[in-house]
Parts: structure tokens; sequence; C-alpha cells
């Protein structure tokens, strides 16, 4: 009986620890990874603002190719996966080099200064896995431990920079392996991220909101219409994640050289520029974002363009994200659609960005609690029915190749496969 209640008091004071122990990194994951996104979110404005008084400077974005190309060899690291790198680190034990933090914040500056078209979550999960893994190296963490840690950082960095601490403590979790949740992470991610949020938040970094307004009822026919525009996310998801893939694909067919690659990308994209008349698409795209919620009005092919931009901004070698371009495709698809069935264009882009967001990272969870994080929980029903249906209908398309599908989207099938 003594050896009995001795063990599970051992077992206790094991978990007590080992709770402890996560409590104390987690913190430390989210003091360190916070500060570095902060700082990166500071840099992304000033190079922002920087491109938009100086239209010019999109000329240079050819050179800037080449700078980024550069510091990869420099550093060594030309076979640069980037998030797909980070995935394959947390369920596959590949190496995630600590040099990727500073080559993917200095990079993404660089095609953000000059004008390329793609989001900053690429970064900021880049940055915030490669510091997590470092900080479990120092610690001399085991495997599984520093798996942890990866997913930590990632949390925190997604929190630092968009403001969402509940999307951000769960997305690192979702995103690996499609079907199953990582949940000895949640503790450690949620308060990385909640620690992050709040270094970001005393420096003057504020969340993203969109207040939807009056929205309608949710009867029989508003459903339909919401899940009409859920199976047309799907579909654009889809065509987002093909295009992406195939002009990745396309580049390094026609252009074995990586330096001539992302010189001849940057010039198309000047090219497509000069075509549109104007800057709408280069860079991250937060103005259109805003403009389809507060005015409720944007031009039929928005959507299409901001898909090629990005595709051949990101398909070159230049580095940032697909998340922020996904809400802009999202957002002003759904404008669209609400604005060509005459059902609250404001409601159908907010629908939009969490669908097509669905669609792209297979990560439901994650975009229903971005959805309350950025639209507020009134539009409730509208979201969960939309992403509901763009997550089984958008396949085993995705933004990553190294996530991996678990179980079926259709069947409590174990597939486990990965991504197309």
């Amino acid at each position: 009986m003594k050896e009995i209640i001795k063990n599970k008091f051992k077992h206790m004071l094991d978990e007590m620890t080992a709770s402890l122990k996560w409590v104390v990194f987690s913190i430390l994951s989210g003091a360190v990874v916070g500060s570095v996104g902060t700082l990166f979110y500071f840099g992304m404005s000033v190079v922002t603002l920087v491109r938009t008084k100086n239209p010019w400077i999109i000329w240079l974005l050819p050179i800037g190719g080449l700078l980024i190309v550069g510091a990869y060899r420099l550093l060594r690291d030309e076979r640069d996966s980037g998030t797909n790198l980070v995935l394959s680190a947390i369920h596959s034990g590949d190496e995630l080099p600590f040099r990727m933090a500073p080559l993917i914040f200095f990079s993404t500056l660089i095609t953000h200064l000059f004008g390329g078209s793609a989001g900053r979550e690429g970064a900021a999960l880049q940055l915030g896995g490669s510091i997590g893994n470092g900080l479990g190296r120092l610690f001399h963490f085991d495997e599984k431990d520093k798996h942890i840690m990866i997913m930590c950082g990632m949390s925190a960095a997604f929190s630092a920079l968009f403001g969402t601490p509940m999307a951000a403590a769960i997305f690192s979790m979702e995103v690996v392996s499609v079907g199953i949740m990582h949940y000895s992470a949640l503790v450690p991610c949620v308060i990385a991220a909640l620690v992050a949020h709040g270094i970001a938040s005393s420096f003057g970094v504020t969340a993203e909101s969109f207040p939807l307004g009056k929205i309608p009822a949710f009867t029989v026919k508003n459903a339909m219409k919401i899940t009409l525009l859920a199976i047309l996310c799907a579909l654009v998801s889809v065509l987002f994640c093909i295009l992406l893939h195939q002009a990745e694909y396309l580049y390094k067919k026609f252009f074995k050289n990586a330096y001539v690659r992302i010189f001849v990308g940057g010039c198309l994209v000047i090219i497509l520029t000069l075509l549109v008349g104007d800057q709408t698409y280069n860079g991250a795209g937060m103005p259109v974002i805003e403009a389809c919620m507060k005015n409720g009005t944007v031009a039929w092919q928005t959507f299409l363009l901001k898909m090629i931009f990005t595709a051949v901004t990101l398909g070159a070698g230049y580095k940032g994200g697909e998340i922020v371009p996904t809400f802009f495709i999202g957002a002003s698809f759904g404008c669209l659609f609400g604005n060509l069935l005459g059902f609250s264009p404001v409601l159908c882009t907010a629908v939009g960005m969490s669908a097509v967001f669905c669609g792209v990272t297979n990560c439901p969870i994650t975009s229903l609690l971005i959805s309350f994080e950025l639209f507020g929980y009134e539009g409730m029903p509208y979201f969960l029915l939309a992403i509901a249906f763009s997550y089984m209908l958008s396949g085993y398309y995705g933004l990553y190749h190294s996530q991996k599908i678990v179980y079926s989207k259709y069947k409590t099938n174990y597939i486990n496969r990965k991504t197309h």
C-alpha cells in the first residue's frame, strides 16, 4: 500500500514539475518571440510606408530579389523551403536552423519594401519556429519537447503580428497534422500567445478589427446563400493553392538558376503593376480588405489579380507569406458575391475571408476563432456554416506541402497523406 501511495505521489510530483517547466519556458518563448515579432511588425510598417510614399521604388524589386538569394547563399541555406520546413521539423524531426530567423526577417522586409505581393505570417511562423527550436536546443530539450517549443514560437509570433491570441494558440497545433490536435502543446502555446500579445500591445501594436454592423437574420434562405458562398470559396482556395504551386514549379523548370529566377519574377511583377496602373496588388493589401469591409464594393477581377500577383512573387523566391493575400482574396471574392446576390456585402466579405483561409490552411477551428477575434461573435452561425463547408469541399489541397492529412475529411479513415 505504501509503495502504491509513494508511486502516485512521485507521479504527481513529476506532472507538477513538467507543468512548471512548460509555464516557465512558454513565458520565455512568448517574451523572446513576442519582442522579435513586435520589432518585425514595426519594420513591416516602415517599409510599407516607404514604398507607398515612393512608388518608383518598385523598379528595384529585381535587385532586391538578388539580395535575397545572395543572403541565403551566403548563409548556406539555398534549399530553404520556408514554412514547410517548420512543419516538417515538428512531425518528422527535420533540422530547423536558427539562421532561418534573421534570413526570413530581412528578406521579407526587402520583398515588401520593393513591392512584392506577399503576406507576413510566413515570416512569423518561420521566425517563431526557428527561435523556439533554438531555445529548445539551448536548454538541451529532447526531440519531442523541442517540437513543442517550435509550436510555442509559432503561436507567439502569429499572436504578436496579428493580435489574435486565441487563433494563434490553436493554429500551430492544428496546422501540422490535419485530423489530430497536438494537445500536449495546448498550455505552452496558450501562454506563449498571450505573453507575446501582451508585449506587442504594450508597444502599441493593435489588432485588426472589422465590426460587421447590422447582420441579417439567420434564416434558411440566408443560410443557403452563405452555403453557396462557402462552396465557391472552397473552389477559390483550391485554385489559389494550384496557382502558387504551379508558379513555383514553372519557375524552377524554366529558370534553373535562383538568381535568374528571382530577377525574372521581379520583372514580371513590375510588368503586371504597369498593366494594372497602380500598386493595389503589391505588398500585403490590407487597404483593399478595409475598403471591402467599409464600402462593400469591389471590382470583379480583384481577387483573381491578387492570386496572380502573389503566385508570381512567391513562386520566384521572394519571401513573405500567403495568409494576408488569402484574406485579400477571400474578402474581395466575398464582397463581389454579396453585391451580385444583393446580400450584405460586408458580411459576405468577412465570411469569404474566413472560408478561404480555412480552405487553404485546412484549419477549421483556427478559422472560427480568427473570425470571432476579427469580426465579433454576432455572425457566428454564418462563420460556422461557411467554414464547415469550405473545410470539407476544399479537398486535400493546401498551402504547405509538409502539412499532413492524417484523417480523411469525408470518413473516419486514417490516410496519413500530404496535401497537394
